[in-house]
């Protein structure tokens, strides 16, 4: 009789653990992000903790919260990343996409979020180029698939547009000396010629761009969560919050 009293007690604990767990358990659905974790300062890999660090990591979590999700990042590549979302492979994209009418063919834009513009990343000794008109016969690099390519594309007279598959690859080239030019975006050729002093940007800025947060056609729910969202953090200060954590110097 003992030993099946202190069986029932031991499934009447078991029982409550259960329950206590379950009680913990997160009620939030996930918010599944996919995003080209190569482009610092707004996305990328933490070397030392293997973490996804970024001005768009912080921002999306931040919307999650505001939203009601528990965040997870998915990394994608960039050539298919709107093709993964368009399968759905994650629910929307925040990876420094510029809203472009081409794009909107394929996916939905949020209200636009970072306002971008392509610049000319050159060695610090180079003397030669000032402007775009000055890669007439040079080597130029870029990331393929990006605005940057297709800012590139439109200067007449390049010699060689080289297409790499990330940023980083494209500024090693020029690194290594086998281009003359590499052309990204502002705020990634600032972070790459601070910790780069043998580099430097050219003249300013040669096109006004904004990024969006890309989610799925048909998802109109998700949309206006995420421009609702995204009003909200303007409105609160979050939004200056992140901002001023990676990018100090100032809007």
């Amino acid at each position: 009789m003992k030993k099946i009293s202190l069986i029932l007690s031991m499934l009447v604990l078991m029982l409550g653990v259960v329950v206590g767990l379950s009680g913990c358990t997160s009620n939030k659905s996930v918010l599944k992000v996919g995003s080209d974790i190569s482009y610092p300062p707004f996305e990328y890999v933490d070397e030392k903790t293997g973490e996804f660090m970024g001005f768009d990591i912080d921002l999306i979590r931040a919307l999650g919260k505001e939203m009601g999700y528990e965040v997870e990042i998915i990394n994608a590549a960039w050539e298919g990343i709107i093709p993964g979302l368009i399968n759905g492979n994650y629910d929307l994209i925040i990876s420094a996409m510029t809203i472009t009418d081409e794009r909107a063919q394929a996916v939905n834009f949020s209200d636009p979020y970072f306002t971008a513009g392509q610049v000319i990343v050159v060695r610090k000794d180079n003397e030669e180029i000032k402007e775009p008109a000055d890669l007439k016969g040079k080597v130029v690099t870029v990331q393929i698939g990006t605005t940057g390519q297709f800012a590139a594309e439109k200067i007449e007279g390049i010699k060689e547009i080289k297409k790499f598959n990330t940023t980083p690859e494209a500024l090693q080239e020029l690194r290594n000396g086998s281009a003359d030019a590499a052309v990204v975006d502002l705020a990634v050729g600032e972070l790459y010629v601070k910790e780069h002093p043998d580099a430097k940007i050219v003249g300013k800025p040669f096109t006004v761009e904004y990024y969006g947060i890309a989610v799925k056609k048909g998802n109109e729910k998700l949309l206006k969560e995420v421009n609702k969202a995204l009003a909200t953090l303007k409105a609160n200060g979050k939004y200056d919050e992140i901002y001023e954590k990676w990018f100090s110097s100032g809007k």
